[in-house]
C-alpha cells in the first residue's frame, strides 16, 4: 500500500507539472537577470544516501541551479533526512520522501514539493511556487 501511495503521489505530480511545461514555463539561466530580494528565503533539498532521484536532481539541477533566478533568489540548503531540519529551520511536518524541497523565509516553512520527476517537471513546479509563496517575479528587470 506504501509504494501505491508513493507511485501515486509521483504521478499527481508529474500530472501537475505537465500543466505547466504545456504553458511554455521554462527556467531562465541567465545570470544577468536580477531576482528580486526577498531576504531570508532559501530552499532547503532534504536527501539520503542512495537516493537514486537525489542523485538525478544533483545531475540535471545543481550544475545550473546558482546561476538562475530561482537559485539567487533562493539559495540551496542540503539537509539529510535522519539529522532533521538545519537549525534554526522548522518543518510544517515530518518529511517522509527524498529528495523533498522545502521553501523557508527565516526558518519557517512556506511551501515543499515532495520527489523529483526530472527537470522538465522541476523548474515550472518550483518558480511556480516560487511566485505563489514569496516576491518572487521571474525576469525581473
Amino acid at each position: 500500500m506504501r509504494d501505491f501511495l508513493f507511485l501515486r503521489r509521483r504521478l499527481v505530480t508529474a500530472l501537475a507539472a505537465l500543466a505547466f511545461v504545456a504553458g511554455g514555463a521554462s527556467a531562465s539561466t541567465d545570470p544577468a537577470a536580477a531576482a528580486p530580494v526577498d531576504e531570508g528565503v532559501r530552499l532547503i533539498m532534504v536527501e539520503q544516501p542512495g537516493c537514486a532521484y537525489c542523485a538525478a536532481w544533483d545531475d540535471e539541477i545543481a550544475p545550473a541551479y546558482p546561476n538562475t533566478e530561482e537559485g539567487q533568489f533562493a539559495p540551496l540548503e542540503r539537509a539529510d533526512l535522519r539529522m532533521g531540519p538545519p537549525e534554526g529551520v522548522e518543518y510544517d511536518r515530518r518529511v517522509q520522501f527524498t529528495p523533498t524541497f522545502i521553501l523557508v523565509r527565516d526558518g519557517q516553512e512556506l511551501a515543499r514539493m515532495e520527489g523529483y520527476v526530472g527537470q522538465d517537471f522541476f523548474w515550472p513546479l518550483y518558480r511556480d511556487m516560487l511566485e505563489r509563496n514569496t516576491a518572487f517575479q521571474p525576469d525581473a528587470p
